[in-house]
């Protein structure tokens, strides 16, 4: 028998003097979502990391911000769809195919076109990119149509249970080769020829050139490197998403707020920002509305501007020192 004054509503009730208490059946069910969505952001902010990493190396060494870089992870991503479709390879066996394709395609593109404006102010890099962006978008629009592709694959279904958790099993794999490729480029940065080759440019041009590095070729090698990481990304990409050919826009906004939270040039602040901003974008979809996804990336970058603008881990933006 229910006492007098007291209400009660569904996953929980309300006492005598009007305070709203849970259900312990309602409190259970809220910390397993909580806890579901975070460590969903946390696999989400792995390939986040992977994805914008390419950014971070190439603005940090050659002072070019490429705001065509969403458009070549989404090109990246084209690849690995259309080789899986037409021969039905596995799209993690393709990781390197599109990788060394977009290699290919960011070296040439420097040593056609970027090498112009890499001395120049960093506004002529965002208005001769951005215009290779659009190229790049129109392309695929051309070559592929606006349809929304995706890559189903069989085991996509499947999920690791801990407990009342369930995690697919394709997202923790996509996690584990994003931090995967970030330890690779982290390897080749600080232990080979080339890598220190492409640090020492980063540090001081004009004495690198002094001691007899080719500083073009590396830039060159450098956009290359950071177009390899937008091809896998984008590979990793279409195995968890659907993608068209505009959706480069939003990820290189993406990529540009984990670079600004990171650091400029570091690798495990880029790690550390993309599974910030992947889980802040998880729990205000799930616990919050989905419309606010986007808004997230906005607001942790003037969150970050306003408080530390060199980043968290960063020492301070080589940008600055080349407007």
């Amino acid at each position: 028998m229910r006492r007098r004054g007291a209400s009660t509503v569904p996953g929980g009730n309300r006492n005598q003097s009007g305070v709203f208490r849970p259900s312990p059946r309602a409190t259970h069910a809220l910390s397993v979502l909580t806890l579901q969505v975070i460590l969903s952001g946390v696999l989400l902010g792995g390939l986040y990391a992977c994805m914008a990493i390419g950014f971070s190396v190439v603005w940090g060494v050659t002072n070019i911000i490429n705001l065509a870089h969403g458009s070549m992870i989404i090109i990246g991503a084209y690849i690995t769809w259309m080789l899986w479709t037409r021969f039905g390879i596995d799209p993690f066996l393709l990781v390197p195919v599109a990788s060394a394709a977009l290699f290919v395609l960011g070296y040439l593109l420097y040593r056609v076109l970027l090498h112009r404006v890499a001395v120049a102010s960093l506004f002529m890099t965002l208005i001769l990119t951005f215009g290779l962006d659009r190229v790049l978008v129109n392309i695929n629009l051309e070559v592929f149509s606006a349809d929304v592709r995706a890559i189903t694959l069989p085991y996509a279904d499947r999920v690791l249970e801990l407990g009342e958790i369930r995690l697919p099993y394709i997202r923790i794999a996509v996690f584990c080769m994003a931090l995967l490729l970030t330890f690779m480029l982290h390897l080749f940065m600080n232990h080979t020829r080339v890598g220190q080759g492409i640090r020492a440019t980063a540090q001081n041009a004009r004495a690198a050139n002094v001691l007899g590095i080719d500083t073009r070729r590396v830039y060159a090698i450098t956009f290359g490197i950071g177009a390899a990481m937008a091809g896998a990304a984008g590979s990793l990409i279409a195995m968890v998403y659907s993608f068209t050919p505009v959706t480069g826009d939003s990820l290189t906004m993406k990529a540009f707020v984990i670079v600004v939270l990171g650091g400029l040039g570091s690798m495990h602040g880029a790690i550390i920002a993309g599974i910030v901003l992947g889980v802040a974008e998880n729990i205000v979809s799930g616990l919050i509305s989905p419309g606010y996804r986007d808004a997230v990336s906005f607001f942790l970058l003037l969150a970050i501007l306003v408080v530390r603008p060199r980043g968290v881990f960063g020492s301070r933006y080589l940008a600055d020192a080349k407007i």
